[in-house]
Parts: structure tokens; sequence; C-alpha cells
């Protein structure tokens, strides 16, 4: 039980912790949670690609079942979106979804969607934490039923009536990276006419051996054929598909805070509402917001952040710099799959390189990296605490002119620059940003940065 704690995105370990019988106890405090609310009586487990996801979707609908709940199972694995939309289309309690998302193949995990497909607060997996245990069944009599049903197709037609997009003379390259979004988003860019090129589409529970991380250093085959024009877009997915990466042909990889301000800046000239954006994003989503008579809400790191301020806000665009992002209207939750489409719509209105640039001639460049730190999950509070109070006047020749304590230690420079550092909620690492207006800057800093962690590890 002490192994089990949910962090910014569910429950994650590797397979020598994330066992059948843990797997179980999950399911019972979820079990557990939502008698006591006397929530809906049907609740979908989903699962992802990876090798045992099916075997564990598989335990916990039986734990559900003999709590008395019906259980929706989808007939192949999918997107976690799709079972989140699943969830607030059909009414449902809620949802599980085994998945340990981009985490390396090694991996797996689980997460809980509440009834209105967002991402569960703390408040809930809290007492999800604390209802873990074994098993409790009711008297077979009051057993539920497994269902299997197709929950994409339903999904793909809502994201097409979302989005208007008409994308005859596209050609799109789409790297699923052998995760989820295969068969889904590619399907959907195609039936909105797209000529889509498939990318590690095939059924691979090792991910080729990588983490399904859509990043500029996992993403070389796709970013070498849009830079040498065989391609107008490319388009990425993780392992579950929540996440989007995107390559155009000026630019490779596009940095996902950019990337955020061009869609962004897209919706506005036809809806009006803010933006959230977490503390580790970009300030370019603030002067975009600001240019058209709009604000931004910081929150911390992790999406269920990101979700609770959108709803607040009634904002247009919620976000985060790792590659996950929700619009209004659809879900509040990270949506991989909707955001392809929706991108490919505003690259068809305009190039995104051409958005991006004119963003910038008008807003100033902005450059972007992060570094990961090994840290054991013991010691992160240890040095999170021992840079209170300790941190310099100066750091790499800039003065420290103000500190954001809001997640970590986000660490403002004179000269316009900033570094964070905060801890992960699913790695054991610690994780060091840096934005400035060069990327020489940012590799100044974050070496900076690391310089002032690691000693403290």
């Amino acid at each position: 039980m002490d192994e089990i704690s949910f962090g910014t995105d569910g429950w994650r370990a590797t397979l020598e912790t994330f066992t059948d019988r843990r797997v179980r106890m999950v399911g019972q405090g979820v079990a557990s949670v939502l008698r006591e609310d006397d929530a809906a009586q049907t609740v979908a487990v989903g699962y992802d690609a990876r090798e045992h996801s099916r075997g564990f979707a598989e335990e916990l609908a039986c734990v559900l079942c003999a709590n008395g709940f019906d259980v929706l199972l989808p007939e192949r694995d999918c997107p976690t979106p799709v079972v989140a939309w699943t969830v607030r289309d059909r009414d449902l309690a809620g949802a599980l979804m085994v998945t340990a998302s981009h985490n390396p193949p090694e991996y797996n995990g689980v997460k809980f969607i509440p009834e209105d497909g967002s991402p569960a607060p703390a408040g809930v997996t809290d007492r999800i934490e604390g209802n873990l245990a074994n098993p409790d069944p009711l008297p077979e009599s009051d057993h539920g039923t497994v269902e299997e049903s197709d929950l994409v197709g339903p999904y793909v037609e809502h994201a097409q009536s979302f989005v208007d997009a008409e994308l005859d003379g596209l050609a799109v390259a789409y790297d699923a990276m052998h995760g989820s979004g295969r068969d889904v988003t590619d399907r959907l860019l195609a039936a909105a006419g797209a000529e889509v090129t498939r990318l590690r589409c095939e059924t691979d529970p090792e991910f080729g051996g990588e983490s399904p991380e859509p990043s500029a250093e996992n993403l070389g085959d796709l970013t070498e054929r849009v830079e040498a024009g065989a391609a107008d877009l490319g388009i990425a997915n993780d392992g579950d598909a929540d996440r989007i990466g995107v390559v155009t042909p000026d630019r490779g990889f596009l940095d996902p805070s950019l990337f955020f301000a061009a869609v962004y800046d897209h919706l506005l000239e036809s809806e009006s509402g803010p933006a959230v954006r977490t503390v580790s994003t970009s300030a370019i989503v603030d002067r975009v917001a600001e240019a058209r008579g709009e604000r931004v809400a910081e929150t911390p790191v992790g999406f269920k952040h990101v979700a609770e301020a959108m709803e607040e806000t009634d904002a247009l665009m919620g976000g985060e710099e790792s590659g996950g992002f929700g619009v209004r209207g659809h879900l509040r939750n990270k949506d991989g799959v909707t955001l392809a489409l929706l991108t490919a719509a505003a690259a068809v209105e305009q190039p995104l390189d051409e958005r991006v640039s004119a963003l910038e001639d008008e807003h100033s460049e902005v450059h972007q990296d992060r570094v990961s730190v090994d840290c054991p999950d013991g010691r992160k509070a240890a040095v999170v605490s021992g840079l209170d109070g300790a941190l310099p006047d100066e750091i790499a020749g800039a003065a420290v002119e103000r500190v954001n304590d809001v997640d970590g230690f986000k660490i403002f420079l004179a000269d316009g620059a900033w570094l964070l550092v905060r801890p992960s909620g699913t790695e054991p690492k610690l994780r060091v940003y840096a934005e400035a207006t060069s990327d020489e800057r940012v590799t100044e800093l974050l070496s900076a940065g690391r310089g002032l962690v690691e000693p403290l590890v």
C-alpha cells in the first residue's frame, strides 16, 4: 500500500512494483469512493498498448464488477482522451485508465478520470489512497457486468464535428510512436481529407525500446521527412496520445510553448477567452493574450491544476510545455488527438512557420528547454527545501530579481530570462527549465541550474 501514490497524473511505477495485487487495491479504492458518492453504476476501464495493460484492465474490471458496478471495456487499446470523452459523453461514474503515458516500456500506471472527463484533483486521489484495500466483493447476485464496446468510432465522429477541418491538399506525416494513437489520430486526419503518411503505427508494446515521448530527440525520422519536403506538417503522439508533438518544415520540432501560442492565436481569430498555462510554460502565451485583450492564469505543473483553472476562468485553451493541451467545449483534459486535427486546420489557414514567425516579430523570440536530474522520490522534498533561502544573488551572470514558489522555485533574472527547478510528479527526477532569448543563453542557464541542484541530491 505504501508503494501506491498518485502524483501529478496518476500512479506510475516499474512492473516490479506495479503488480496485480496493488492494481486490485487501486480498483477497490476507486469502488469504495464511488459507492460513498452514490455515483452512477457504469465505469469505463481503458488501457494503452503496453504488454500487460489489457490484463491489468481486466483485473480492475473484475474488482469493480464485484463491487456492483457495470464496466465498459474498450475493444482495443485506445487513447486516454478517448476514454475521458466517453466518460462525459455517456454520463459514466468515471473511468480508470491503465497507462504509463510517455514513460519507458518497463513502467505502467493507472489514472482515475472523474465524471466530467477532467483529471482527478488531489482531493479525489487522496480519498482513493485512503481507501486502498484488498478487494471486498459483494454477494455474487449483486455483481455488475462487463461490456466491450467501440469507443473510438463515436469519439472520431465528435472530433470531426468539433473541429470544422477541410484538409484536402495537406500532406501530414503522423508518428504514433507505437502507441494508442495509431489508427485513431491518423484516421481522423485522413477522414478530414489529409494525405497521411504513417510512421511507427505498428503495434509494439516495447515502443521500439524507447520512451514513447514526442520530444525532439525521439522524432528524428519524422523531422527528417518534414524538413525534406515529404510532408507539410508532422504530428506525433505519446504512448496514450494525450500529448502532441509538432514538426514544421522550417523549424523542425516546434517548441511546445510556441505551438501553444500559435494555436491559441488561431483560436482567438474566431473566439475569445483567457488561457491557462503551467509555471513551466513560456510567457509568450501571455504576450499573445495581452495583444488580443485577454489574460492568462498560471498554475503549478500538472494538468489537473490547468483543468481546474480552465473551469474557474472559462478559458479558451489550457496547456503545459510538455505537450498537453485542452480546449474549451471539448475536454478540460489533455488531448493529443483532437489537437492534431485542430493543428492541421490551423496549418491550412496559415502555415505554422509563418504564424510563429509573425508572433516572434511582434513579441520577440523565446527559447526554452529543460533537463532532468536523477533524484530519488525520498530526496525531492529535502532538495527543494535546501534551495529555499540558499539561492544566490546572481545566476549565470545575471542578478536574481524575484522568485516565484508556486511550484518549486521559478527564478526571474535581470536580463529577462528565468530558471525553474521543481520535482517531477511522475518520475524520480528533478526538472530544471530555462527560458531566454537565445539557445546559447538557455544552455548557460540549464548548466547553472544543474550546478544548484546536483550537490543537494
